[in-house]
């Protein structure tokens, strides 16, 4: 019996202390604000979606992923076919070395060989002139005296005529060779492997567009494709709610607009935990007044003007889901103030 009488009691200061330890963790603004008139709006949970695709078409090759599942930021999700993006970025490639491969021989110029044999067949000209006018010179000479025929005459002037014209462009390359290749020639080769370049740029980003990633944590709610399918670019593969900001959407009246302010301390509870509130503040007012949408319930005529206010909860245990109706008691009095100044825009 005494045994039983000392367990109530440990079980008695057990719950006491327990009480003790939430009474203590409960906001005592509230408290100090339901004397006071506390602000009380009703409005539901707002938590952003984003729709994820692929920025390019192909045949959906992994999903890695099912609905429900949490992800995390930078997390590989789904992944695309790659086979015709590889060749595209193979041949971008290909091309990019054989313009900087003439832009380089643009650029070094004639290679000693070339001027070396440029002027080694001028020389060779010359020497073949040097005989023909010599020849020239005899045949007109045995012309004078009938003992050369006209034909012969006129084959020798024809020869000489010729190797001069020959000569005279032999000399032209050998100057060209010496001057190196023309600079609008080396701007064009560099303009094409500047343009060759932007072109690997865009296949490589291409082909890493072939993976999709997570751009914030959450938790895919859409799981809108299969192995195997066709999208197209833009197309959504996933919806995932993200994990933060979580907020409420709700409405102010006009007479109760001077009370609150961005930074306001908030306390939203749900109707499924209403002994466990989260903590919040707010983040936005509307600067311009509406009517009260219908599923708004507030103690004022549905036709009076109202303004619409975010506020941003704090929802560590992940209770607050999309959609559900909560209560939110805002701290009008003083220290009221921002639990969160970043935030309150």
């Amino acid at each position: 019996m005494a045994g039983r009488r000392k367990r109530l009691i440990v079980l008695a200061a057990v719950i006491a202390a327990l009480a003790g330890a939430g009474i203590l963790s409960y906001p005592r603004w509230l408290d100090e604000e339901a004397a006071n008139g506390a602000l009380v709006l009703y409005g539901n949970i707002d938590i952003r979606e984003a729709d994820l695709a692929f920025n390019v078409a192909g045949r959906v090759d992994r999903m890695l992923v099912e609905e429900g599942d949490r992800v995390q930021r930078g997390q590989l999700l789904a992944t695309l076919e790659t086979d015709i993006y590889d060749a595209e970025f193979e041949a971008a490639k290909a091309r990019l070395s054989a313009e900087r491969a003439v832009l380089d021989r643009l650029l070094a110029g004639s290679r000693p060989e070339d001027i070396k044999e440029a002027r080694a067949n001028v020389q060779a000209i010359e020497a073949e002139l040097q005989d023909a006018r010599a020849n020239l010179q005899r045949t007109e000479k045995l012309a004078t005296s009938s003992f050369a025929t006209q034909q012969k005459l006129d084959e020798d002037r024809t020869r000489v005529t010729s190797l001069e014209a020959q000569l005279n462009a032999a000399n032209q390359r050998l100057s060209l060779a010496i001057q190196g290749p023309r600079e609008e020639y080396i701007t064009e080769a560099r303009a094409q492997v500047q343009a060759t370049e932007a072109e690997l740029t865009l296949a490589r980003r291409r082909l890493d567009h072939t993976n999709l990633f997570a751009k914030e944590a959450g938790v895919v709610t859409t799981r809108a494709v299969e192995p195997g399918a066709v999208v197209l670019a833009q197309a959504p593969v996933y919806t995932i709610a993200l994990a933060d900001p979580v907020w409420v959407r709700t409405y102010v009246s006009e007479p109760d607009l001077g009370r609150i302010h961005p930074g306001t301390k908030a306390l939203v509870t749900s109707d499924t935990a209403p002994g466990k509130p989260y903590q919040g503040w707010v983040g936005f007012i509307s600067p311009v007044a509406e009517f009260t949408p219908k599923t708004v319930e507030t103690p004022e005529v549905r036709t009076s003007l109202v303004y619409r206010l975010r506020v941003y909860v704090e929802n560590p245990d992940e209770g607050l889901r999309q959609g559900m109706p909560v209560t939110v008691r805002l701290a009008t009095g003083p220290g009221a103030g921002p639990t969160d100044p970043s935030a309150a825009q």
